[in-house]
């Protein structure tokens, strides 16, 4: 039986991720950063029993190295899935510079250095255990930017280059590393947003991805790609976007 860390589980794709794994007999551990009812509920939803729940700050190093050594103490991790980010507006011309500023660190701490520091917490122990996978949810923004959030596409972009650097560092050793890089999709968070023209017109599909489906990108990598695929980016954004 695996067992995987996924963050961000306390809502929208990471708790279609949580629900998909468990399907498959992953006991999966639980993060979340400030909503512990949300994580809980979705703990709940889950199949299968032993699934566990544990808070971390990713923007704070010294919390992303305790939540590893918990998640740790419990179990042996065959597997990461870095999905936790956040995505604040901060339009360069309409964005005053204090607000520009904040909006920079926070994102870059959550979106980028926060799965750095895990993926190297990870990556160690998986190297002692004799393999293991990170997964790591990138966004179709990487590649085509965010002009009311440069910070969220910027963060992307590094954390594609961070998960193909580590492909790179990792499989000598066993440890694969996967990207996920949907567009728009289905959440709560973003219902009201999706459903607008610009946005629809923009899908060849006629709707965004829905958080399930970008869940079974995540497991197949987690448990069934082969570890020739290390290193790939992979698309879920309906053909909205489409790289050469």
């Amino acid at each position: 039986m695996s067992h995987i860390l996924v963050t961000g589980a306390s809502g929208g794709i990471g708790t279609a991720i949580c629900k998909a794994l468990a399907v498959r007999g992953v006991t999966v551990v639980l993060h979340y950063q400030s909503d512990r009812a949300a994580a809980e509920a979705t703990r709940q939803a889950m199949e299968g029993g032993g699934h566990t729940i544990i808070q971390g700050d990713l923007g704070n190093p010294t919390s992303i190295q305790r939540l590893w050594q918990e998640a740790a103490a419990l179990q042996r991790i065959d597997a990461v899935v870095n999905n936790a980010g956040i995505f604040p507006d901060h339009p360069p011309l309409t964005t005053d510079y204090a607000d520009w500023t904040v909006a920079w660190q926070r994102t870059l701490a959550i979106n980028l250095t926060g799965p750095a520091h895990l993926s190297y917490c990870a990556a160690r122990a998986m190297v002692a255990q004799g393999g293991g996978r990170i997964v790591n949810i990138s966004s179709r923004g990487a590649f085509r930017g965010e002009p009311g959030a440069p910070a969220y596409a910027a963060s992307k972009a590094g954390l594609n280059a961070l998960s193909q650097s580590l492909a790179k560092a990792l499989a000598p050793q066993g440890v694969y590393v996967f990207v996920v890089a949907p567009g728009w999709v289905s959440t709560q968070r973003v219902a009201h947003r999706v459903q607008d023209k610009t946005v629809l017109a923009d899908q060849p599909l006629g709707r965004v991805a829905t958080p399930d489906e970008v869940a079974q990108v995540v497991t197949y990598c987690t448990l069934d790609a082969p570890a020739s695929m290390t290193g790939a980016v992979l698309d879920v954004n309906g053909a909205s976007y489409l790289r050469t």
